[in-house]
């Protein structure tokens, strides 16, 4: 009989590059494939991220009551409303899954962190005597802000819309616009611009007259 020929070494040499180069390309695929997947997934927990805050911000700033924030002195009108270009101020509702209900101070505030600015916010429940301390360290909504601002806008004398303004100083009323504009050092995180008008908007408080006015 006949004995079979086997394979030179230069077939054998030949044969595994073919497959080393084929096993490289298919771990290539796969590692593109997987970092697309990654960024996707990312970018969609992103953008849900950034709805969620904006849904929460509205949902809060749109409820702001007229109620004033500390027990105010005889004589002294009182403030319901604060605002500057790096936080606000306000009493608004807590939605129920987050405290034991009834009228919260709440903060939001731009402060910088490790890895740029960051949006805080932190509540106190509002009791006969002012805000009860909360042992609670702020939550961190949102990080990794380049730049921002809170801005506000209420009516002019002839109760048109007057101009943003970073600075609210009719704190016995609740501004008709709060706006927050912000860019992240991450260029792939868009955030939409933030308006939102509350619903008891230059409402003075009962038995107070105030006047509209930004500076």
């Amino acid at each position: 009989m006949r004995r079979a020929r086997g394979f030179s070494l230069l077939e054998v040499l030949v044969a595994t590059t073919l497959l080393a180069a084929g096993m490289a390309l298919a771990f290539a695929a796969i590692s593109n494939a997987s970092r697309v997947t990654a960024n996707a997934e990312a970018e969609a927990s992103r953008s849900e991220r950034l709805r969620a805050v904006q849904g929460f911000l509205r949902r809060q700033v749109e409820g702001a009551l007229a109620i004033p924030i500390e027990p105010q002195s005889p004589g002294d009108a009182p403030r319901v409303f604060e605002a500057s270009a790096d936080r606000l101020r306000l009493v608004a509702p807590m939605p129920g899954y987050l405290s034991r209900g009834g009228p919260h101070v709440q903060t939001f505030r731009l402060v910088r962190g490790p890895n740029g600015l960051r949006l805080e916010f932190e509540h106190q429940l509002l009791g006969p005597e002012g805000p009860i301390e909360d042992e609670r360290e702020p939550e961190v909504l949102l990080d990794g802000i380049a730049e921002a601002s809170f801005a506000v806008r209420g009516l002019d004398e002839i109760d048109e819309a007057g101009d943003w303004r970073s600075q609210w100083q009719t704190t016995d009323q609740v501004p008709a616009l709060v706006r927050l504009q912000l860019r992240f050092a991450e260029p792939r995180a868009r955030w939409p611009e933030f308006v939102a008008a509350p619903r008891l908007g230059l409402a003075p408080p009962p038995g107070q007259a105030g006047q509209e006015g930004l500076e």
